[in-house]
């Protein structure tokens, strides 16, 4: 194991210095569209950022009311104001502003790259960037040189006109690394908060893509999926999460976990934005760092947002998995998912309820899946950190030395057994393959599509999970229920809207479909959010009130849950 984190003490840098270098980036003057700089006009005169769309950011600016330089500057300021109570920023990219000035000028002279341009995004830091940002899954065992080598959707990102404005943060190794862990925290990092509450936790390892999202700090984000970690992140922090089908855009240069189900995509505010980011990212030709990216090319839209429409729910046919679901939803959310079902019916969708999904019991039981992600996660990993150069670790196995090594700082308060099951390899060639093809036939054509077809249904929808939990570093996450894993088995998409909020925590609902039904997932997604308009702009509450706690959606106290083992968002 190379020994860079402690004899190179300057690359063994905190949160707040990362953060810092993008301060001293933006020390320099924010021209806006009246010529004056920020600093002149003072803080009530910039850009009026929160809640704004990307369409209505892109319009700004081609009609010279705003620049990208102006833009990245009121995101930087925002971040400095707010994230100490989030920490959802990992580092701001110390050359956003130069790249926002060059974009500015791509601009003045007649060149607009496309609807991102300008337009500052937020990457979760298992994204590899080659530029002076650092890329560590959240681990200080990754810190140092930066990669080589862009991240197949950063570089797609770039080349749409996005500034890569940062990194955000998440939980260590896409939370796959011990029990009991608590989602969103990392020991690069630490614990990422939920802007509505902000001794709630925002969920998934996608934490601070879907809580930056939210809380305004970009105009949209990019998180990862393996199981549940965009969705539960867009659902517990109130905003749209695209989880696209594996394959639809290339995991090259991400750090991984498993092949099999593993697929990178969108946080924003509303469909539209999040659809115009998956736009950008998606590999249009077969990437050869990633052979899921060889099948399906055929079946991209040119632009995702021509899917959205208002009436996108008339004439839909959705259906309502009860079975090995509905028994785990507490009431409260419960009552929250019936009223969105009574919205969808009134928007002229037909509900078939119910709409089971046969093999629930044994995509519930768990096996199948985790047997494919021990088996892959140590020969994926290893692969990756094959092609980095300048850090710590270079293995699985060096990983586990550098954090016992530092154990105050990574174990101190959850351990590594996943890491340490995965690298005993406890599974043969032959189980594995037998689980991968299980969770395929079990998740998909015996699962999902069975379901799908069944009643000839266009969507199934679900409550995404519970509302968020109080953060518990000591005991890890307080887990009720989630809805992600037969389509994270399958690898099939599934599109998180905000349905509603439980006693003001924002709650989501889920819309899955077959793979590579991403246009008709948002067509009608986005029905549903334009008759519910269920989004509320985040308040950073220090915790929620009790003496007098909201009652639009309260219900009976929900039962305790019954012993379970401890569930990972990955």
């Amino acid at each position: 194991m190379s020994d860079d984190f402690s004899t190179a003490p300057s690359r063994r840098m905190s949160r707040r210095v990362f953060v810092g270098l993008g301060a001293a980036a933006a020390a320099t003057p924010c021209l806006l569209v009246s010529g004056r700089t920020d600093e002149a006009l003072g803080a009530s005169s910039a850009p009026r950022i929160h809640e704004l769309t990307i369409a209505q950011l892109q319009a700004a600016m081609t009609q010279g009311r705003l620049t990208s330089h102006a833009l990245v500057h009121a995101y930087e300021r925002r971040i400095r104001r707010l994230d100490d109570r989030v920490n959802a920023i990992l580092e701001l990219n110390p050359d956003a502003r130069r790249i926002a000035r060059r974009l500015d000028a791509e601009r003045r002279a007649g060149h607009v790259r496309g609807p991102l341009h300008g337009i500052p995004i937020l990457l979760k830091a298992n994204i590899d960037t080659a530029d002076r940002m650092q890329t560590t899954a959240g681990s200080l065992g990754l810190i140092g040189d930066p990669p080589s080598r862009d991240a197949t959707v950063a570089a797609n990102l770039r080349a749409a006109g996005a500034v890569l404005l940062g990194k955000t943060n998440l939980s260590e190794w896409a939370n796959f690394r011990g029990f009991y862990s608590s989602s969103g925290w990392s020991g690069a990092g630490g614990q990422t908060n939920n802007p509505y509450v902000l001794d709630r936790n925002p969920c998934g390892s996608s934490s601070g893509s879907g809580a930056a999202a939210s809380a305004n700090f970009c105009a949209a984000s990019i998180g990862t999926e393996t199981d549940g970690s965009i969705v539960c992140p867009a659902h517990e922090n109130g905003v749209v999460g695209i989880k696209p089908t594996v394959g639809l855009t290339s995991r090259a240069g991400v750090v991984p976990i498993s092949h099999s189900q593993d697929t990178v995509g969108p946080h924003g505010r509303t469909l539209a934005d999040a659809a115009a980011l998956l736009t950008a990212i998606v590999s249009r030709t077969a990437d050869p760092r990633d052979p899921a990216t060889a099948v399906g090319r055929d079946r991209i839209p040119d632009d995702y947002t021509a899917f959205v429409d208002s009436e996108g729910l008339r004439g839909a046919r959705i259906g309502v998995p009860r079975t090995g679901i509905s028994d785990s939803v507490p009431p409260h959310v419960s009552a929250v998912f019936e009223a969105a079902l009574a919205a969808m019916r009134g928007a002229g969708a037909t509900i078939v309820d119910p709409a089971d999904i046969p093999t629930i019991e044994q995509i519930n039981s768990g096996a199948d899946e985790f047997t494919v992600l021990i088996y892959e996660f140590k020969r994926d990993l290893n692969a990756y950190l094959a092609t980095r150069s300048g850090v710590p670790i270079r293995s699985l196995a060096d990983a586990i030395a550098f954090n016992r090594a530092h154990a105050e700082e990574e174990l101190k308060w959850f351990g590594q057994e996943l890491f340490e099951l995965a690298e005993s390899d406890p599974f043969s060639p032959r189980e594995y393959q037998t689980a991968l093809a299980n969770e395929r036939r079990l998740g998909g054509a015996q699962g999902i599509d069975a379901a799908l077809n069944a009643a000839n249904l266009d969507a199934l929808v679900m409550p995404t999970g519970g509302p968020a939990w109080t953060t518990d570093l000591v005991n890890g996450d307080h887990y009720i229920f989630g809805t992600s894993t037969a389509a994270a088995m399958a690898g099939y998409p599934i599109i998180n809207v905000p349905m509603g909020d439980v006693f003001g925590l924002p709650v989501g609902i889920s819309f899955v479909g077959t793979a590579f039904s991403e246009p008709r997932l948002i067509t009608v997604a986005s029905g549903f959010e334009a008759v519910t308009h269920a989004r509320r702009r985040p308040h950073f509450l220090a915790t929620l009130p009790t003496d007098q706690p909201m009652r639009r959606h309260a219900g009976a106290r929900p039962p305790m849950p019954a012993h379970r083992p401890p569930v990972l968002h990955l």
